[in-house]
């Protein structure tokens, strides 16, 4: 493999000379066509506490290059008196409709004082296009509608940021985090908390939403989705999330997204000082690298799952005695969990209530080994640096359910880089699948523009570095990378 390419990139969107800062970015493909959605933070400054509303570029496909429309203010993504944060779409295949989710924060109280003080100032919103992002409806506030009472136990919440995902049954996910109260100190003063990732679902095309269960163990925070086909082991729902363990952990659901289990640290992807958000994106694996049997049955009466990755639909999981609302955990190939110890088994945590399960270990059916490739691949973003916010990477994984299976990075960025978006959004001409992927960049710091990309999956493949040894890119930054 000779010197990796870097990618020609585009940048959308510049920090201004006025202060005024363009952050977190979501990119959504929306067919036909796709047209690109490209949504971002508009900031008054880049500190989380200026945060001031959301912006969208649309993007068209033609001749294999990308046309982007001006800057359109998102007028109708608020809620008076709050700031506009974190936007993360959704795209429901059945409807036609895009699902903008946002947090709403009350006036410009940060996040690191809510989660001292355990007091939420967040609200769950979302605005809904039915044109492809041309207009959006008004804001609906669905905090008490999707959460209820749990949130009074939660000092702050966020969704995503990035892209929510649609199962084959209809369902729809958008990615989540909390920090839950876990101790409240005299006088309300000082909270102690932990950050657990969840994800908001809908299966009435979003007519109404309901919340998961939190990931219940490792810390875990900003997070994203795919459907994972795992082959012989079976479907999940993959959840990779930021922590402060000083790597990415992972957790899987067997009921799409109604809980999680627990979850484990994946040490081949390292987090920079302080973490920071990264994306994945699940595809279908190349046809030559897809398992030859997939007649294999996971427990009894469980057949193994189509593909959860396209937007058809396929029957949705029975509520009956795995129902893990009823504390059981659902059927699969990961049913048989045991805590460790004589103890007795404690159930799983409730939608939207979480609870530390203790440790545990999984009891697989044997034989079980990760398959050496999976029908489902998954693409990563997230910066290179460990001291740092420096050089976007990409990685890839050709068996999700191991969590050492990620490769090192393909770095299509040198510089500042912070948080990112990746996309699906088509066909190559020479097969396979492209890519895109919106980050923050910079030459100074990772806050100085938003750019865009694109890449085939054939371009990952032959520029991902065949050596176990990251690139040599140096891992002092050049100017400031913002921590939060």
């Amino acid at each position: 493999m000779g010197v990796p390419r870097t990618p020609s990139r585009t940048v959308l969107f510049e920090r201004e000379r006025t202060g005024l800062t363009y952050r977190v970015p979501s990119l959504l493909p929306v067919p036909p066509g796709p047209t690109l959605l490209a949504f971002v933070e508009q900031r008054l400054s880049p500190d989380d506490s200026h945060a001031h509303r959301l912006v969208l570029r649309r993007g068209t496909l033609a001749g294999g290059s990308v046309r982007w429309g001006a800057l359109h203010v998102l007028g109708t993504a608020a809620l008076a008196e709050h700031r506009s944060m974190n936007p993360c779409p959704v795209h429901d295949a059945g409807t036609g409709t895009v699902f903008l989710f946002f947090i709403a924060v009350l006036g410009h109280t940060p996040e690191a004082v809510q989660i001292a003080t355990g007091r939420n100032a967040a609200r769950l919103c979302c605005v809904a296009s039915r044109d492809a992002g041309l207009s959006w409806g008004s804001a609906r506030d669905l905090t008490e509608e999707a959460i209820g009472g749990a949130v009074q136990d939660w000092a702050t919440f966020a969704v995503g940021p990035g892209h929510g995902v649609q199962l084959p049954s209809g369902r729809l996910l958008v990615p989540a985090y909390t920090y839950r109260v876990d101790r409240r100190e005299c006088f309300g003063k000082i909270c102690r908390t932990s950050p657990h990732s969840f994800a908001f679902y809908s299966d009435d095309h979003g007519r109404t939403w309901r919340c998961g269960g939190l990931v219940p163990n490792l810390r875990s925070g900003e997070c994203q989705l795919a459907a994972v086909d795992g082959g012989q082991a079976g479907s999940f729902l993959y959840c990779n999330a930021r922590s402060p363990l000083g790597s990415r952990v992972q957790a899987l659901s067997t009921d799409e997204g109604t809980s999680f289990l627990p979850a484990e640290r994946v040490a081949s992807l390292p987090e920079t000082a302080w973490g920071c958000q990264g994306s994945i994106v699940g595809f279908p694996a190349p046809a030559p690298n897809r398992p030859r049997d997939d007649s294999w049955s996971v427990g009894p009466g469980s057949p193994l799952q189509p593909p959860l990755l396209g937007p058809g639909v396929h029957k949705p999981l029975e509520e009956a005695a795995g129902d893990p609302r009823g504390g059981q955990v659902p059927g699969g190939p990961f049913s048989r969990l045991q805590p460790r110890g004589d103890g007795p088994r404690q159930p799983g945590p409730r939608p939207g209530v979480s609870g530390d399960v203790g440790s545990w270990t999984l009891a697989l059916p044997m034989p079980f080994a990760a398959p050496p490739q999976s029908p489902t691949w998954l693409l990563y973003s997230h910066p290179v640096g460990r001291r740092a916010r420096l050089h976007m990477g990409i990685r890839l994984s050709q068996s999700p359910l191991d969590p050492r299976s990620w490769t090192e990075p393909w770095v299509i960025y040198e510089g500042p880089s912070g948080y990112s978006d990746l996309a699906s959004i088509g066909p190559a001409p020479e097969g396979g699948l492209v890519f895109a992927c919106l980050y923050e960049s910079g030459a100074r710091t990772s806050y100085d523009e938003i750019s865009f990309c694109t890449f085939s999956l054939r371009e990952v493949l032959e520029n991902v570095p065949a050596s176990p040894e990251p690139p040599n890119l140096g891992d002092k930054p050049r100017g400031c990378c913002w921590p939060s």
